[in-house]
């Protein structure tokens, strides 16, 4: 195999864009909200199993695959099949891994830019003394207003486009190895503040009491796909970003480290919003409303609640961010390595990216009501944001997820992955050979299926 055109500087550089890639969105509201309705505890418990038994051996391989290939994920895969001799068809992970990513950032983006317009509204101190009347309407008029909508989505794709046209190491590396530190200073500055200011024992239980019979097989399955797509498995980020690390680090420590460092965010995260959500006796809804609308109700009556709301949505900002520089890699990587100049190719893939986005920013006020899919059973009640948001997360995430797990554990040879990995212990290694053939595509096939029907 030839070496990589790109590389980390630094393991730490690796893992800074890797973990920042891992914490977005989800990890600030989503994790901790279905752990509390879900088990608390318990829940939890399940979902740190899930984490050791299934994504740590499909992180690993899939960091592994990209390493050897060293390309995009397309080039990369196009490389596996020919040094195995695999049939054509396992191509098709490496197009689901740059087409989902940029099928995400076309919806990601739009949700991103929320966070932008929420901090220069906490700036101008509009959460102060707020009611959940004023929050409520506040959202809603952001989400009715395409001209405010599409200032922040762009800016946002913009700034994305910017870093991506950079470079690996001028562009990610650089902002990640920024944003990554700051990021975690600023969960933990929100989770002592709300230690202080808050209503820690109510979060604590609500988060971490354990109860066993609230856990449903809905549960188990939200909780593999919570972890699958937290860990950023079969979204392209590991097979774009494993091809640029260099051969001499071992695969099992930033394994450990990626996963860990993801699942400390997402409880710290909760822990944060919900002892701030608690101390003013408000509902701790999931979904943007928890952000958006409960959150600055709760910040705007506490004290220092207008630097916190700030700082916050500072925080919603950069998880975003980190997360949508992974989502373009993989396809102006690609683009790259066919020859183009990744420049030209960032801003021209953003710029179709911002086109199909723009139904998505329309389907919160102008096209509302229109559902292009209709004919669909699955898609029947879904304007074009939902259809995105559907197709990716339902249905491209997971079938990539599927396809790695079956590549890895059942076509491409184990002693390839094992020499990539530097899995040297042997115990080790045949434990990752039985989660990856038989578990792990189980599991993840269970994610597709239910996710669909």
């Amino acid at each position: 195999m030839s070496a990589p055109t790109k590389i980390w500087s630094s393991k730490f550089a690796f893992l800074c864009a890797m973990v920042g890639a891992s914490i977005g969105l989800g990890n600030l509201w989503r994790f901790s909200y279905v752990a509390g309705e879900n088990g608390g505890g318990a829940f939890i418990i399940v979902y740190l199993l899930i984490i050791l038994l299934l994504c740590v051996p499909l992180v690993m391989a899939e960091l592994a695959m990209g390493r050897r290939g060293g390309k995009s994920p397309v080039l990369t895969m196009v490389r596996l099949c020919q040094e195995g001799g695999h049939s054509r068809f396992w191509r098709s992970i490496g197009w689901l891994s740059i087409m989902a990513p940029v099928c995400g950032l076309c919806f990601y983006a739009v949700v991103a830019g929320w966070s932008l317009d929420y901090v220069f509204l906490a700036l101008r101190g509009a959460f102060i003394n707020i009611t959940p009347a004023v929050a409520v309407a506040q959202f809603d008029d952001l989400l009715a207003s395409p001209q405010r909508l599409i200032l922040w989505y762009t800016l946002f794709l913009a700034a994305t486009v910017g870093v991506i046209g950079r470079g690996v190491n001028r562009g990610i590396e650089a902002v990640t190895t920024f944003m990554l530190p700051a990021l975690f200073v600023m969960i933990i500055a929100l989770v002592v503040y709300g230690h202080l200011q808050g209503a820690p024992a109510r979060a604590w239980q609500f988060m971490f009491n354990p109860d066993f019979s609230s856990l449903t097989w809905n549960s188990l399955l939200m909780a593999l796909g919570q972890a699958l797509f937290s860990i950023t498995v079969g979204t392209g980020a590991l097979l774009t970003y494993g091809a640029y690390l260099a051969k001499d680090i071992a695969l099992p420590g930033p394994t450990w480290i990626i996963a860990c460092s993801d699942t400390l965010a997402a409880v710290l995260c909760g822990l944060a919003v919900f002892t701030i959500v608690f101390a003013s006796g408000l509902d701790p809804a999931g979904g943007p409303g928890l952000m958006f609308v409960t959150l600055p109700v709760a910040l705007g009556s506490m004290p220092a609640g207008h630097f916190f709301g700030v700082v916050f949505f500072v925080l919603v900002f950069f998880a975003a961010f980190t997360s949508s520089l992974v989502m373009l890699e993989p396809f102006v990587s690609y683009l790259e390595d066919k020859g183009y100049k990744r420049l030209t190719m960032s801003m021209l893939s953003g710029a179709v990216i911002w086109l199909v986005g723009l139904s998505a920013v329309f389907s919160f006020n102008l096209i509302e009501e229109f559902k292009p899919l209709s004919f669909i059973p699955l898609y029947q009640d879904k304007n074009m944001f939902h259809v995105l948001e559907f197709t990716v997360s339902n249905v491209m995430l997971p079938l990539t997820a599927l396809l790695i797990a079956l590549f890895a554990g059942w076509v491409i040879p184990a002693r390839a992955l094992r020499n990539e990995m530097g899995l040297s212990n042997d115990t080790a290694f045949r434990l990752w050979r039985l989660l990856t053939r038989y578990i792990a595509p189980v599991a993840v096939g269970c994610v597709l299926v239910f996710g669909l029907f």
